[in-house]
């Protein structure tokens, strides 16, 4: 089975709602790093936030607990955010050896001609485009998922269900989104600013908006391993 990296339209629109089918929206949804100064209207939000709340979970405990920001606050937020950012640089969360590979692949990816298109001795640009990560690429409204500390790590697979189909939901209405690590360097700064209590642990931030048709790196689509390198099939030849 050959590794998918498809070509393909995206799925940008900038009207409220906007019908596609699960596999269109499936094969679409990716990492929007450029957003139109287009607010996201409050009932589009909720419809998808109530399809998002229909996700798995573990003895349908329902453990994701999400912080939405726009306007002024989602500004404070980022604004503190950069600015901690700059002043204490953290780095995201190591991988093991087997998995660094994916890690630098994305990287050569995402500041190659098909992304960003910054020159490796460009230093200054690089720092420029890793600080748009606090930023939430510039998107209108940020969010923040958490779960309970006190849960064991399996039950994050429940905050990754609900996750994808939020993201999902959001796609369909032609919204584009970015789920981000990066940002969870700095949970101090994010339970401050969202309002989140201590008593949960920050899991990975969301940007959310309408995705910016005219920039290269949006149309960016990066490739997949094959099937087979990912899943194990048993049962009779025959079958």
């Amino acid at each position: 089975m050959a590794a998918t990296e498809e070509s393909m339209e995206p799925l940008y629109h900038t009207t409220t709602h906007h019908t596609e089918s699960l596999e269109t929206c499936i094969r679409h949804r990716h990492s929007i790093r450029y957003y139109l100064p287009k607010a996201v209207p409050r009932p589009v939000l909720e419809s998808c936030l109530s399809l998002a709340q229909l996700a798995p979970s573990n003895s349908n405990i329902q453990n994701w607990r999400l912080f939405v920001a726009s306007g002024s606050r989602r500004d404070s937020i980022v604004s503190e955010l950069v600015s901690t950012a700059r002043a204490e640089s953290r780095e995201v969360p190591p991988l093991p050896e087997s998995f660094r590979h994916f890690r630098s692949e994305l990287g050569r990816e995402l500041y190659g001609p098909r992304g960003y298109n910054i020159p490796r001795k460009d230093q200054e640009g690089h720092q420029k485009a890793v600080m748009r990560n606090y930023e939430f690429f510039g998107a209108p409204t940020i969010a923040v998922v958490a779960q309970d500390q006190s849960l064991a790590p399996v039950d994050a697979m429940g905050v990754g269900m609900y996750m994808q189909t939020l993201m999902l939901a959001l796609t369909e209405q032609g919204l584009g989104t970015c789920a981000e690590v990066s940002v969870t360097a700095y949970p101090e700064v994010l339970k401050k600013g969202f309002g989140i209590p201590e008593d949960l642990v920050v899991l990975c931030g969301i940007a959310i908006g309408w995705p910016d048709p005219k920039s290269a790196v949006n149309n960016m689509i990066v490739g997949r391993e094959a099937v087979d390198k990912n899943v194990t099939i048993v049962s009779d030849a025959d079958q």
